[in-house]
């Protein structure tokens, strides 16, 4: 068990802090501080446009700000953050944006269109995995600097090369990817060609409501309040502190060492319900839990093992027995609470049509595989109950636990084979996830959009083809009835086994109101209150 004297004596350990900034957050957090415990470790980067997991993103958000963003309370519409308005060309291929002139960057220095042009054709010229947001409307390195202008310190021009509709390019630009950086700063830590990005990974150029005063992988976020930017919040330092048992995580609450535990199993939550002493606070969000076969490998290359290996599994089960106030059972790519969304779920564990479905692809004595999957829970109890399941049908599972940025370092270089996963949606429409799972048109090892399509290795031009119809579709029905048809082919014909649907649930001590969650899995800081 890990004691508070303990975890203390170990953070003491941390060379960006101070021993009295550590004991005054862990031993009786004042009203002016926020100290969550979470689990930190699938962070490599925080820079935005570089930035692609979960709580990567969320710090971002805090950091830097949008032309753009979804309303909270109505994820579907979307709102200006920077841009005051904007109108769109008839054709609409010219989007014209203007920004807010009183917004200012943390040093005091006024946001202008150059620094949002900068920001978006930086997006296209480092090309990091997030970039394809972007890239779809047809920017290249070659031509984004003629593409997206500046036309006056505050006019923000998009020339497209194809028609968009409004709706999709916004939900695009409303992506983290779509973060407005600092020119100035970012050219100043410039090194080589890089555009300041190894300098941004661990520092920041916003002008979000908070500034990273220090990041250290896997142990702590810190961040302060910017000053110079206009929210009333009387939190003034954020404290994310790595712990990535949940068991520690309650513990800590408990004692009062941490105002909020993020990564908190069934397990820990059902002691919190009914107890006053503490808010909980569930939203179901747009993150699924996936396990992906990396089709490069021999004997996860034929659509029947797919089949199989998604009639193996006992997903009520593992749902009810494991995860049931965490999770709920989801068998589709779009999260339930998106347009499209597929809320039915056909596969029930079947062995014996599991077992005639491997026979059929040549393995009717199963066959050995590796299965990685995050260290954290719940994914290493998930991951067990996977490895018994699969084994009922001759799958013979060798489970490889690391860190969630460990996992997926390793899938997006191809090295898995099989692989329990989680996948969060970039923005709300649609073509989030449908790109994500279904697009895969240059399946080579130096393909620029890198989805995770290809990460694993699979490439269906009929999938290519259905999502460009879909994602240029006008009439909103045809549209919604495309992205069903693409779901509903998807779960019979590509290697993804979808299982389930997070419900993000935070608990916090009495005193601290104010926490957000959207189906988007937005949580700005700004808006927590401490009694």
């Amino acid at each position: 068990m890990v004691t508070r004297r303990r975890f203390l004596a170990g953070c003491s350990a941390v060379p960006f802090l101070s021993y009295l900034s550590l004991n005054s957050a862990f031993a009786a957090t004042p009203p002016s501080m926020l100290v969550m415990a979470m689990q930190l470790d699938n962070m490599t980067s925080l820079d935005p446009a570089e930035s692609f997991e979960a709580i990567g993103s969320e710090i971002c958000g805090n950091l830097y700000q949008r032309l753009v963003m979804p309303n909270p309370a109505k994820p579907d519409e979307v709102k200006g953050e920077l841009a005051k308005s904007w109108e769109v060309s008839s054709d609409s291929k010219i989007f014209t944006f203007h920004l807010d002139p009183s917004v200012k960057f943390s040093d005091g220095s006024p946001l202008t269109a150059e620094d949002a042009a900068f920001s978006l054709q930086r997006v296209v010229k480092l090309d990091k995995s997030p970039a394809f947001i972007i890239n779809q409307f047809g920017f290249t390195k070659e031509n984004v600097e003629q593409k997206i202008v500046a036309k006056d310190a505050h006019t923000l021009v998009l020339n497209l090369s194809e028609p968009a509709a409004e709706t999709f390019l916004l939900y695009c630009l409303s992506a983290p990817v779509g973060s407005i950086v600092q020119k100035k700063t970012a050219l100043a830590n410039q090194a080589g060609d890089d555009q300041g990005n190894a300098w941004i990974k661990q520092h920041s150029a916003g002008s979000g409501p908070f500034t990273l005063r220090a990041w250290k992988a896997s142990e702590s976020v810190i961040l302060e309040k910017n000053e110079n930017h206009p929210s009333q919040s009387l939190i003034k330092r954020v404290i994310a502190k790595h712990i990535i048992d949940p068991s520690a995580q309650l513990l800590m609450l408990q004692k009062g060492d941490v105002d909020i535990a993020r990564n908190l199993t069934t397990e820990q939550l059902k002691p919190l319900q009914g107890d006053n002493n503490f808010h909980v606070v569930g939203q179901e969000v747009g993150t699924l839990t996936l396990m992906s076969c990396n089709t490069t490998n021999e004997h996860l290359a034929k659509p029947q093992v797919w089949q199989a290996l998604k009639w193996a599994i006992d997903y009520d089960s593992i749902q009810k027995n494991i995860i049931p106030l965490t999770h709920k059972v989801h068998q589709s790519f779009l999260p339930a609470g998106f347009p499209a969304a597929l809320n039915d779920n056909p596969f029930k564990k079947d062995v014996a049509k599991a077992k005639a479905l491997l026979a059929e692809a040549g393995y009717a004595d199963g066959f050995d595989i590796t299965l990685d999957h995050y260290s954290a829970q719940p994914f290493p109890d998930i991951a067990q109950a996977l490895q018994t399941q699969l084994a009922e049908v001759g799958i013979r599972a060798s489970l490889i636990a690391s860190e969630n940025r460990q996992v997926l370092t390793k899938m997006r270089a191809r090295q898995h084979q099989l692989a329990v996963t989680s996948w969060g949606a970039d923005y709300f429409d649609p073509n989030s996830n449908t790109e994500a799972f279904c697009v895969n048109t240059d399946n080579s090892t130096n393909a620029r959009n890198r989805t995770l399509a290809w990460r694993c290795g699979w490439s269906d031009e009929a999938f290519n083809k259905m999502t460009v119809a879909a994602l240029h579709e006008t009439d909103a029905a045809k549209r919604i009835a495309l992205y069903e048809n693409i779901q509903q082919e998807h779960r019979e014909k590509s290697p993804f086994i979808m299982m389930f649907q997070s419900v993000t649930t935070y608990a916090s001590t009495k005193n601290v109101t104010g926490m957000r969650i959207s189906v988007l899995n937005d949580n700005p800081y700004e808006q927590v209150k401490k009694a």
